[in-house]
């Protein structure tokens, strides 16, 4: 590499060397990618269509589908054209950008998980005040707030190392540009700069996994005063939830509430947390939802109508066109 304060690329050794295991994981992951996409966009159309999933739950949702969405899709297309293309190189400013992008949208999810917590925790315990609690001006403030949490978590993210000097080795053992990876390609000490990255990322998912954790207790706690029907309702709202946290959370904290040093267990839970957490979080909150599971049905329903009267008087107009047959 070129001495100077900082790379002009990097490279990526990725997930496997092997180009057999490489076009096996490119189909895995085009395929995971193709079902995440599908099923979050499934969720945000049924969502904006239906009159009946109208209710800020379903607001949170839709925004949280296209984090989701926005996420993925800052990584994973390139991680599916290398192992198509086998190229592992990546330039110091794509790095930078897929940085800054992957942590905006993961930390307004991160904020915006707790927001949803904080519904449904009105929705369960203050049903008579959801209403007025919950309404549209305040939903869109607390968006908002998810939106700003992101957008400052990432640029401390990045600003913590944009600056600097990468003038040692330019390959890393990963397949995508993550801070752990990025600190062990810096020619300095990255003592402080990891006490950051531990401050600025492990803590914030430590505390909100925390306050999770809490708000659901608390959620849960008055059930036992409610009766089959109604606890069977409110934990069918709340299931869905605390397991998206737990897959997300888990592995994330792992990743960095710890010394700024990668392992070899690193990919394998990247992988989960990063591209296979968002796949099922469509599937979770769909099939799990009876709300949201009817609500496709009538959608998809009222399409397969449309297109079939559509059929129907093509087929009628193109008759009279015609005119009577003569035998």
């Amino acid at each position: 590499m070129e001495s100077r304060n900082n790379a002009t690329y990097f490279v990526l050794l990725g997930l496997t060397q092997n180009p057999k295991d490489q076009k096996v994981l490119f189909v895995m992951f085009l395929l995971f990618y193709t079902l995440t996409v599908v099923g979050n966009l499934l969720i945000i159309v049924t969502i904006t269509v239906s009159k009946t999933l109208n209710s800020p739950m379903y607001f949170f949702l839709a925004s949280l589908s296209i984090m989701d969405v926005a996420y993925l899709s800052s990584m994973t297309p390139r991680l599916i054209s290398d192992l198509f293309f086998g190229e592992n190189t990546i330039s110091f400013e794509a790095c930078m950008s897929q940085l800054f992008i992957e942590h905006i949208f993961g930390g307004s999810g991160v904020f915006l998980l707790l927001v949803m917590a904080y519904d449904r925790y009105v929705a369960i315990c203050k049903p008579l005040h959801y209403l007025v609690v919950m309404r549209q001006r305040v939903c869109v403030v607390l968006l908002v707030v998810s939106w700003l949490g992101g957008f400052l978590h990432s640029v401390n993210q990045l600003s913590t190392v944009y600056g600097s000097p990468f003038c040692g080795p330019n390959v890393t053992d990963h397949f995508l540009f993550d801070m752990f990876p990025l600190l062990e390609l810096v020619c300095t000490d990255t003592y402080i700069i990891g006490i950051l990255v531990l401050a600025n990322g492990g803590l914030i998912c430590t505390l909100v996994f925390l306050l999770l954790l809490i708000s659901y207790a608390v959620i849960l706690h008055p059930l036992k005063n409610l009766s089959q029907e109604g606890r069977q309702k409110a934990l069918q709202k709340c299931g869905s939830h605390i397991t998206v946290v737990v897959c997300f959370f888990v592995p994330c904290i792992f990743m960095y509430v710890r010394p700024a040093k990668t392992f070899p267990i690193d990919k394998s839970l990247s992988v989960f947390f990063t591209i296979i957490t968002p796949m099922l979080s469509p599937l979770i909150y769909s099939l799990r939802n009876s709300e949201m599971t009817n609500a496709m049905k009538k959608l998809w329903r009222k399409k397969s109508d449309q297109i079939l009267n559509k059929y129907n008087i093509y087929n009628e107009e193109t008759n009279l066109a015609l005119g009577p047959i003569s035998l």
